[in-house]
C-alpha cells in the first residue's frame, strides 16, 4: 500500500467562533483535485492548565480569549460542518487557576468529556494531585489516557491507562499513543511513587512500529509532553522526530510553544513528520485537516485568528 496523502493543516486560534464556510472547502478541495480523497480532521489542544473561563481582559498576551465554553461551541460547530473528527490533547491539563485547587481536575476531566475529547496524554503537573488525585479524577473522564513509556504496573493507576488506542473514521485507521517527560527532578517523588519511566525514544519506535505495520494504520500520532525544545532534558519533539520513523504527527506540550504552523522534519528514514504545538491555556485549538488517497502529497497551512 502506497503512503496516504497529507495535504492541509490549520491553526485556530482564540477559541471563538469564525469558520471556514462549506462553499469555501469546497471550491478549495475542487481546486486540489480533492473530491476523491477521504477527510479527517484532527483538533487539539496543550497546556490548558485548568483554565475553565476566558483570560481577563487585562491578559497583555490574550484579552478576554479561551475558555471552555466557547471551545465547546466552536468544536461542534466543526463536528457538525465535518464528519471524521478526532480531538485530542498533549497534556497538562491540571494546575494553574484555583479550580484546580477546589474540584482537583475533576472538574477539567468532565469538561473534556462534555466536549468529546476522544485522547490525552498526561503531563508533569497532571501529577500534582498525586496518584491517588489523578486515579480520583480520571472516573470523571470519558475518554481514555495514552501513556505509552510512563510504566504504572507498581501504582495504582496499573491498567487505568493504555500504552496506545486505534479510531477507525470512515475507512481510516488512526494509531495514537502518547509520550511523556522524565518525572526524576521534575515532579516530586513521592507525587508519582513508583511510577518507571521508559526510554522515550524506545517507547516511541516500538509504538511506531505496532501501529503502522501490525495494527496498519493509515496515520500514527504520537501525543507529546517532551517540549518543542530542550528545558531540563535533552529529549524534545524535533529529537523525537528526527530519531524515530513510523510515526506521521507529533502533537506537543510542556513548553507552551505556539507555532504559527505545523513544522515538518525529516524521521530516520528520510520520511516527514509534522510537529505542531499550540501555546496554552485554551486560548488556541488547532486544527488539521487531512486527505487520504493515492498519490503525490501536498502541504498547505493558514492561520485563522477569531474570538
Amino acid at each position: 500500500m502506497k503512503r496516504r496523502v497529507f495535504v492541509q493543516s490549520s491553526i485556530l486560534t482564540g477559541a471563538g467562533l469564525m469558520l471556514t464556510p462549506n462553499e469555501v472547502l469546497s471550491a478549495q478541495q475542487k481546486r486540489s483535485g480533492l473530491n476523491n480523497f477521504e477527510r479527517l480532521t484532527i483538533l487539539h489542544t496543550n497546556d490548558t492548565h485548568s483554565h475553565i473561563e476566558p483570560l481577563s481582559e487585562k491578559d497583555k498576551k490574550f484579552p478576554n480569549q479561551g475558555g471552555v465554553a466557547r471551545r465547546m461551541t466552536l468544536i461542534n460547530n466543526i463536528r457538525s460542518e465535518v464528519e471524521n473528527v478526532l480531538l485530542f490533547d498533549a497534556g497538562d491539563i491540571f494546575q494553574g487557576t484555583p479550580y484546580f485547587n477546589m474540584f482537583h481536575g475533576k472538574l477539567e476531566l468532565e469538561l473534556m468529556s462534555k466536549m468529546g475529547y476522544n485522547c490525552a496524554t498526561m503531563g508533569n503537573h497532571d501529577f500534582d494531585g498525586g496518584m491517588d488525585g489523578f486515579k480520583n479524577a480520571l472516573q470523571y473522564a470519558n475518554f481514555p489516557f495514552v501513556c505509552s513509556n510512563y510504566d504504572f504496573s507498581d501504582t495504582i493507576l496499573n491498567g487505568l491507562t493504555k500504552p496506545y488506542v486505534i479510531f477507525e473514521k470512515g475507512s481510516l485507521k488512526i494509531g495514537v499513543f502518547g509520550i511523556g517527560v522524565p518525572l526524576e527532578g521534575l515532579v516530586p517523588k513521592h507525587l508519582y511513587g513508583d511510577t518507571k519511566y521508559l526510554d522515550a525514544i524506545k517507547k516511541a519506535q516500538e509504538m511506531a512500529d505496532f501501529l503502522k505495520n501490525e495494527a496498519m494504520c493509515d496515520w500514527v500520532v504520537c501525543l507529546s509532553h517532551l517540549g518543542h525544545f530542550p528545558r531540563q532534558f535533552e529529549i524534545c519533539d524535533p529529537v523525537l522526530a528526527k530519531e524515530t520513523h513510523g510515526i506521521d504527527l507529533i502533537i506537543g506540550g510542556h513548553t507552551h510553544t505556539l507555532l504559527e504552523k505545523p513544522e515538518v522534519h525529516e524521521n530516520l528514514i528520510g520520511e516527514k513528520v509534522l510537529i505542531n504545538q499550540v501555546g496554552c491555556y485554551g486560548v488556541i485549538l488547532g486544527r488539521i485537516d487531512l486527505y487520504f488517497g493515492e498519490g503525490k502529497s501536498h502541504f498547505k497551512t493558514r492561520l485563522l485568528t477569531i474570538g
